[in-house]
């Protein structure tokens, strides 16, 4: 059957990830966005991906699902999510999960696999970083669809997260109320879902584990390195304790805990707005790339070369690595590293 001309529908895609996974998939959705001349659909999960992607340039219609192994007769969410896959119609799919968990949703939808583009079928390729493997998966037509004859150049390559006026001024009167508004900050995010984990926080399933004595040393380096800036501890709700134990054991002054209080459009504001970062390998590290706010990183087992915050800005980004037994790891990183680091960035305003 030839390639079937659709007058250019709109692209939809499919993709179930953590919050900096979602932030990585801007990359894909800016290049469809520019070969398609339309808005993206997306098919996602979590409680992070609307407030993220909502209003973001490019995005369309979001259509979310609880989860996606639920079984679907249990799952009202997906029932719905269906019902509007079919209303909206087949067209040109890109299914961007690495397992087939949530490809049912698009069967019961009436899309077919002529339609489909599956990362699977296209693996990543030595040395790539996700945000080009996304890169390159847009430029792939499904069988059903004609190419599009597209030039990509003016599409920057990384991800890429827009701050609206509304979102801003709604940061500056929340930093108002913190007495934080005409402050230069430099933020911390200490934890990840691996730490907030029941048990031991130095389980070996918990890679991104680095030792409070060590945040507390960069803290206090901070402090005596930037006085006149009010040092804030990024986080979820869960996060919120582990920032109070490192803010008893760092004893620094103007050292501010807003874990309980930050979400999402209001985290990615804030990072729009700090002179710097430092962080562990986290969906924040990723944001704060796609907004250009320079940052020191902390990496663990996953791949620097895979994983590196890359933004569209071009934001300085200083990765850490480390071994232990010879084997990757955050523990081979030393307090002394995150602070020579952090001395070599380049702040913004500074």
């Amino acid at each position: 059957m030839p390639p079937q001309n659709l007058e250019r529908p709109r692209p939809l895609a499919l993709r179930c990830g953590a919050f900096g996974d979602m932030v990585l998939l801007t990359a894909l959705i800016r290049v469809l966005h520019a070969e398609f001349r339309a808005p993206v659909d997306i098919v996602t999960s979590g409680p992070w991906s609307d407030p993220l992607l909502r209003g973001q340039p490019g995005v369309g219609d979001i259509f979310s699902v609880r989860s996606r192994k639920t079984p679907y007769w249990m799952s009202i969410d997906q029932q719905r999510v269906v019902r509007q896959l079919r209303a909206r119609g087949a067209g040109p799919t890109w299914f961007c999960d690495g397992d087939a968990a949530a490809r049912p949703l698009l069967e019961r939808a009436g899309i077919q696999s002529r339609y489909i583009v599956d990362v699977k079928d296209h693996p990543l390729l030595p040395g790539e970083h996700a945000t080009e493997q996304w890169r390159r998966l847009a430029q792939i037509m499904p069988g059903a669809v004609e190419a599009a004859a597209t030039d990509i150049g003016a599409v920057p390559p990384g991800c890429h997260l827009e701050v609206t006026p509304d979102q801003r001024a709604q940061l500056n009167a929340w930093l108002k109320t913190r007495g934080l508004a005409d402050r230069p900050l430099i933020l911390m995010q200490i934890g990840n879902k691996r730490t907030m984990r029941r048990g031991p926080r130095r389980l070996a399933v918990n890679n991104k584990y680095w030792p409070i004595e060590r945040w507390a040393e960069v803290l206090r380096f901070l402090r005596q390195r930037h006085p006149q800036h009010a040092l804030v501890l990024l986080g979820t709700g869960p996060e919120f304790q582990l920032n109070q134990e490192l803010a008893t054991q760092a004893r620094i002054g103007d050292l501010h805990n807003v874990a309980n209080d930050l979400p999402i459009p209001r985290l990615v504001a804030l990072l729009d707005r700090a002179a710097g970062l430092v962080s562990v390998d986290s969906g924040p590290a990723h944001a704060a790339a796609a907004v250009g706010c320079p940052q020191v990183v902390l990496f663990g087992k996953a791949l620097p070369s895979l994983y590196r915050p890359w933004g569209t800005a071009g934001a300085d980004v200083q990765l850490l690595t480390g071994a232990v037994d010879g084997e990757p790891s955050m523990l081979g990183i030393e307090a002394g590293s995150v602070i020579a680091a952090w001395s070599r960035i380049r702040l913004r305003g500074a």
